[in-house]
């Protein structure tokens, strides 16, 4: 009887989205254009509510692509309330706009939402990285643009909503499954001749976001201790975490032969796993809980080494310059994993805690010992 249910509610379903799919089609169909000249759009707007902190992070090559290619550009930047924060001040967006689904049902807020979409642009894009998003795309199409770009299919599985678009691009990375992110994020523009050799991702912070760092790091630290170490030992997905006795273990051995400060990043939602290594390891932590991302960037950034499990903040740490370690599990690191000098990961299998503590403790000693030799 389950079996039966089941099978029904899929059939109702699939009806649902054909009914949607053939009503859009009919009245918002776009013919495709193969033509690969784009001119020199002036207005840009790109379109990416769908992704997660770390897919937007990633995909920050394709921001600095269009700049580099259009240097006198406007690009204006469409994206959800949980992504909007890693892109503050970002120095290759003129403007951002949070779209937030919860709030379409305000007539202020949809107002608003129209007259963003609506001003005339030259140019629409829909990067796409893990999945495609039909809310993306219908945002993309709404827009007032002469030109949309968006995906004709993902991995060998067609877009449905790719009539939305006049040119639409096919991306594949089979052929290439350890390619990074940062790297396919280019593929929806690359055939239009924007491109860039640099992918490394970047959090856009000013001198307020550094003086809070500065004056977190003072309140806390030990100042004959010339070493500082940051943590993050959450993450969103359990498969992602990678065991707090283990990472206990591995402070104590780093205070054992290093002369080190550390602190704590995460948000109430980890504040039982900042609690068992605040009451697990005799280590004095500072404690920087919920603060902004540029904040926790600029920290980051005056930090000597940074230790995370595959999350949003480990994308967070690989914008800024300072050595990190990342501990994944059933991730794909050569596709995730933050790029540049001084960025480490270690994977052993689909389970994180395969990795042992001696494995990265081995990277962090490495890491500590040229810092220690330089101080």
């Amino acid at each position: 009887m389950i079996y039966s249910h089941s099978k029904k509610e899929m059939a109702r379903n699939n009806l649902a989205s054909k009914i949607v799919y053939s009503f859009f089609r009919s009245f918002f169909s776009v013919e495709e254009n193969q033509s690969k000249d784009i001119g020199k759009p002036k207005k840009i707007i790109i379109i990416r509510q769908h992704n997660q902190l770390g897919d937007l992070l990633a995909g920050v090559s394709v921001f600095r692509a269009i700049k580099e290619t259009y240097p006198d550009s406007h690009t204006t930047l469409v994206v959800s309330p949980f992504n909007y924060p890693g892109m503050v001040k970002n120095k290759f967006l003129n403007r951002i706009f949070i779209f937030d689904k919860k709030k379409l049902i305000n007539p202020v807020y949809f107002i608003n939402l129209i007259k963003i979409l609506r001003e005339g642009y030259d140019l629409a894009i829909v990067p796409v990285v893990v999945s495609i998003s039909f809310t993306s795309n219908l945002v993309a199409r709404l827009s007032k643009s002469k030109i949309r770009i968006g995906p004709k299919s993902l991995n060998g599985k067609k877009n449905l909503s790719d009539f939305f678009f006049d040119r639409r691009v096919d991306l594949d990375w089979r052929k290439h499954p350890d390619s990074n992110v940062s790297e396919r994020s280019l593929d929806i523009v690359r055939p239009f001749g924007i491109d860039t050799g640099n992918y490394k991702s970047e959090i856009s912070f000013n001198g307020v976001d550094t003086s809070a760092a500065e004056n977190f790091v003072n309140r806390f630290a030990d100042k004959s201790k010339k070493i500082l170490i940051g943590l993050h030992v959450g993450a969103g997905k359990p498969n992602n975490r990678w065991s707090l006795e283990k990472y206990c273990s591995l402070v104590k051995e780093i205070v054992k032969n290093f002369s080190a400060n550390f602190y704590l990043t995460g948000g109430w939602a980890e504040k039982e796993e900042l609690n068992y290594l605040i009451k697990n390891v005799d280590v004095n932590f500072g404690k920087f809980i919920n603060k902004p991302i540029p904040q926790v960037a600029a920290l980051i950034s005056v930090s000597d080494l940074f230790i995370s499990n595959d999350t949003g903040i480990m994308h967070v740490a690989g914008t800024t310059d300072t050595p990190q370690v990342s501990i994944f599990g059933p991730t794909n690191p050569f596709n995730w994993a933050p790029i540049g000098a001084n960025k480490y990961f270690i994977r052993k299998s689909d389970l994180i805690d395969d990795v042992s503590m001696e494995d990265v403790y081995q990277i962090c000693e490495l890491i500590l010992s040229k810092k220690e030799n330089k101080k």
